[in-house]
């Protein structure tokens, strides 16, 4: 019997990338490559590429450098990049990183274990030439969902095969999604949609991504069912812009009957939501967000801003009053929800007046998480044609300024938080550490997490146990707390 192709994903970037990985994991366990952890243990690193910022960008080479490395002492024979930076470059990445023997693009994704049988019998795969995704898809978004021809990752356009191997499997219907999940964290994403059809100023990501498009709720519910049979119990929903959700099914407000339908999932603890628009937050997204049993009242806010004459650069709306008001009103209907969002400073134009009214903001806010980054210029955007560029010395002097701010205050939300009674859904547990977990208001790796005190506990919490705990300390933005009673975690309770 031939050795078996084995092949190790390494992932970058967001959690939508997450997601492209495991379904690239499902396409190949089903087509017989075994899936390892370690790049050094397989035939063929394939490094899922972040192109989102210069940083990202750094890191996805990095990566793909270190992998190459391995060539020399490992296993390894071949290294290959997909994802954003792969789809947003095609050849030039393959021009200036030669030590990628494949750079493959989200057109590939459905031949992938073909394509990277071929570079790793030492043929060629042509790198793609980019080109702008969103002319794709046909303008009017209704008219989007016929569309079979275009790759969309995240959403199936193939049959699956019949005889599935065990651990794999399509959400639901005959175009899901294969999908495989690596690892064994108790929380996974669910894409809801992908492409963007805003035009900000400073982003690069509709343009390989594409123009947004929804996946139906009946795929989505049926992925969520098996995460679930998977033993997965927090499904956070992701996508460049969930509160679009549904325009091109002909109701923009489906995401407010969908999440009430996915809290109903057996098995499931927590639905969170991510990528929320300002601009697009209904009334009625609010109230379902803050009012549905197992469905966090987390607002994952993209303001990038609060300055007005900023924020009418980047293309987008608000200032530090309606963005301060729609915060009181969600903290009206739910007084812990949470709240975070990321920030650009050093936008072309920004003054000393805006970053100022940048921190009144962040003052008045008492966000959660706070995401600071300084401007840089991304390719092909309409940002990069402005010529009042603040000097990058400024802007790293302003990025350190209101990160030490964002530190400060975020510390003092977490403060703010001591005598809470909250939920704590398990992560991990280990001897350093011990027992690590989340509460409703932070998502996994961004949002800072929750240290249970678990002395004089009968029963040490596992991973995947829902603990109703006390808040007693803090830590910069990490809280510390103790469960409550036994803190559901008996075995009899059941979360």
């Amino acid at each position: 019997m031939p050795e078996r192709r084995t092949v190790a994903l390494v992932t970058l970037g967001c959690a939508r990338n997450e997601v492209d990985s495991e379904e690239l994991a499902g396409r190949l366990a089903a087509d017989g490559w075994d899936l390892v952890e370690d790049a050094a243990e397989a035939d063929v690193a394939v490094v899922n590429t972040c192109g989102f910022v210069e940083a990202a960008k750094k890191d996805s080479v990095d990566a793909l450098l270190e992998a190459n490395d391995l060539k020399q002492h490992a296993r390894t024979q071949a290294v290959v990049a997909v994802g954003c930076m792969a789809e947003r470059y095609g050849k030039e990445l393959a021009d200036a990183l030669p030590e990628a023997d494949g750079v493959l693009g989200f057109d590939d994704y459905a031949d992938i274990s073909d394509r990277l049988q071929t570079i790793l019998s030492g043929g060629i795969h042509a790198s793609h030439t980019p080109r702008d995704r969103r002319k794709l898809l046909p303008i009017s978004p209704a008219e989007r969902q016929g569309a079979t021809t275009v790759a969309l990752p995240g959403h199936a356009q193939d049959t699956p095969p019949e005889d599935l191997p065990d651990g794999i499997a399509p959400a639901s219907g005959p175009r899901a999604p294969l999908r495989r999940r690596l690892g064994a964290s108790p929380v996974a994403s669910v894409k809801l949609a992908s492409g963007c059809d805003r035009r900000c100023s400073f982003c690069a990501i509709p343009s390989f991504r594409g123009s947004f498009i929804s996946r139906r709720p009946s795929d989505v519910l049926g992925e969520a069912r098996w995460l679930a049979e998977q033993g997965v119990k927090e499904v956070m929903l992701v996508s460049e812009n969930n509160t679009s959700y549904g325009k091109d099914l002909g109701d923009i407000r489906l995401l407010e009957t969908l999440l009430p339908e996915l809290a109903a999932v057996d098995g499931l603890e927590r639905i969170r939501v991510s990528y929320l628009q300002p601009a697009e937050l209904r009334p009625g997204l609010i109230d379902v967000l803050t009012s549905t049993e197992k469905v966090a009242p987390y607002f994952d806010l993209s303001f990038q801003h609060s300055a007005p004459a900023v924020l009418r650069a980047m293309r987008r709306f608000g200032d530090t009053d309606r963005f301060l008001e729609l915060l009181d009103t969600i903290r009206a209907k739910a007084p812990q929800a949470g709240a975070r969002s990321n920030f650009i400073v050093g936008f072309p134009g920004e003054t000393e007046e805006d970053l100022a009214e940048l921190e009144r903001f962040l003052t008045g806010a008492r966000l959660d998480a706070i995401g600071v980054f300084g401007y840089s210029d991304e390719d092909g955007t309409e940002a990069a044609t402005y010529a009042d560029k603040v000097d990058p010395d400024v802007v790293a002097e302003r990025l350190a300024r209101v990160s030490r701010l964002a530190e400060e205050l975020t510390a003092q939300r977490a403060e703010e938080r001591i005598g809470e009674t909250i939920e704590v859904l398990v992560d991990r547990v280990d001897d350093e550490d011990g027992v690590i977990g989340r509460a409703a208001h932070q998502a996994p790796e961004t949002d800072g997490q929750v240290r249970l005190v678990t002395d004089g506990l009968a029963t040490v919490p596992r991973p995947g146990r829902m603990v109703v705990a006390r808040v007693v300390a803090s830590e910069g933005v990490d809280l510390v707390a103790e469960p409550v009673g036994d803190g559901g975690c008996t075995e009899e309770a059941g979360r």
